[in-house]
């Protein structure tokens, strides 16, 4: 049998636990002091609400979960062919946290007041190609407000977003905005067709990845008419993607009056602690996204570390009536990787002492470890190995402070170095 994980997940060693516990609690307790509350969905949604959910290209990543016994034997008796291989699937694992987040506002409504502002911090699933910097399993940090159109709500996220990231030692970042609205509007100027925008939206999101050559040479595979193709590709060439120079391209003014109004509240709130930039190029994948579309940009280690938008439709799928909806996602994964390469630390962290014993004396040392916890120590007991120095390097590397023999001193022996990376 296997004894690696399977890959794109990854199991983590103690103190790399305590240091993800560490954040995920700082993360949460922010998110608590704004005024979210903590809920809770299953890993495991309908196949149904997963493939209707306008999720973008994650719809071709998601985890599917076959039908089990008769239900099983049915579809394969029916004769699965390529075409029709999703009947042998009833279930998925959910690929975000916002499809859940809308089933679970349609299932509990009457339970629920209006706006709802919700935490969820908790694992979902991706069939991605693994590499570096993509799992198949990995955290989500969202806090979502259902029920309000506001873009007091845009602001509201963003602000405690940014907060939750100071709160974990994260720095250097810049927030990126723009309208998924004010987005089509331009691209329509071009020439594509209504029912062409999503599809556009979905090559443009690449940019930073593929450069305008490999969006144009894509929208151009997908078939798009040659003089809106040249448009974009003109439009994007000189370059002038200022909130103002696009505003006046737009018949309908709302979407960038909005963006305008939440940068600059942002900036007066914040006092321009940070860099709030309206970015054309910012699409988000996912296809539920209605209005504005926000990413956190790490400046130093480059690449996107949170993101969401506002999606006023995805619940109306369950209700047959659109509710608004907006919500904001820290990359917990990613986050955690580059602290963890930058040597983060746990502030005020409890010493955490070994207490090691010889067979017989388990009573004694039960009572000495419980004198350390009492005042305020982590105290954890061993039986006394046969190689006590190698026993012990071993705890200082586990990030031990130091060890207390029993029977041999009443003194803790702290280890001279220790340092939490």
């Amino acid at each position: 049998m296997k004894i690696t994980s399977v890959k794109g997940t990854n199991d983590y060693l103690p103190n790399e636990v305590e240091i993800r516990d560490y954040l995920q609690n700082r993360i949460l307790g922010v998110y608590k002091e704004n005024g979210f509350e903590h809920i809770i969905t299953p890993a495991v949604e309908d196949i149904e609400n997963l493939d209707k959910s306008d999720g973008g290209e994650n719809l071709n990543l998601i985890f599917k979960i076959m039908k089990r016994g008769d239900k099983l034997d049915k579809a394969l008796a029916s004769g699965v062919t390529s075409e029709n291989e999703n009947e042998l699937a009833d279930m998925g694992l959910r690929y975000d946290l916002t499809l859940p987040l809308s089933r679970y506002y349609a299932n509990n409504r009457d339970k629920l007041t209006l706006p709802m502002k919700c935490i969820q911090i908790d694992r979902v699933y991706r069939a991605e190609r693994p590499q570096k910097g993509r799992l198949r399993e990995f955290i989500q940090c969202d806090i979502d407000i259902i029920g309000s159109d506001s873009t007091d709500s845009e602001i509201e996220l963003i602000l405690t977003t940014t907060k939750a990231l100071d709160a974990i030692g994260f720095k250097n970042y810049k927030v990126k905005l723009n309208d998924r609205r004010l987005l089509r509007a331009v691209l329509s100027s071009f020439g594509f067709a209504e029912e062409e925008l999503d599809s556009v939206c979905i090559t443009f999101d690449k940019m930073d990845k593929v450069g305008l050559e490999g969006v144009v040479s894509e929208l151009r595979e997908k078939g798009f008419d040659e003089t809106a193709v040249n448009n974009f590709s003109q439009f994007i060439s000189e370059g002038n993607f200022t909130l103002e120079a696009i505003k006046e391209r737009l018949e309908d003014k709302t979407p960038a009056e909005s963006l305008e109004h939440i940068i600059d509240a942002v900036n007066e709130l914040k006092n321009n602690e940070f860099e709030i930039v309206f970015d054309i190029s910012l699409v988000r994948g996912q296809g539920y996204y209605t209005g504005t579309v926000f990413e956190v940009e790490s400046i130093d280690f480059k690449g996107a570390v949170a993101g969401g938008g506002r999606y006023d439709h995805l619940i109306g799928k369950f209700l047959n009536e659109d509710i608004p909806a907006v919500g904001f996602s820290i990359g917990f994964e990613r986050i955690f990787g580059i602290l963890m390469n930058n040597g983060v630390m746990i502030p005020e962290k409890p010493k955490k002492i070994a207490v090691v014993y010889e067979q017989g004396q388990f009573k004694e040392a039960f009572s000495e470890a419980e004198k350390l916890r009492n005042s305020g120590m982590t105290a954890a007991l061993y039986i006394k190995p046969k190689k006590l120095g190698k026993f012990l390097n071993k705890l200082e590397e586990r990030q031990y402070d130091g060890f207390l023999n029993v029977g041999v001193s009443d003194e803790v022996s702290m280890f001279e170095k220790q340092a939490l990376k």
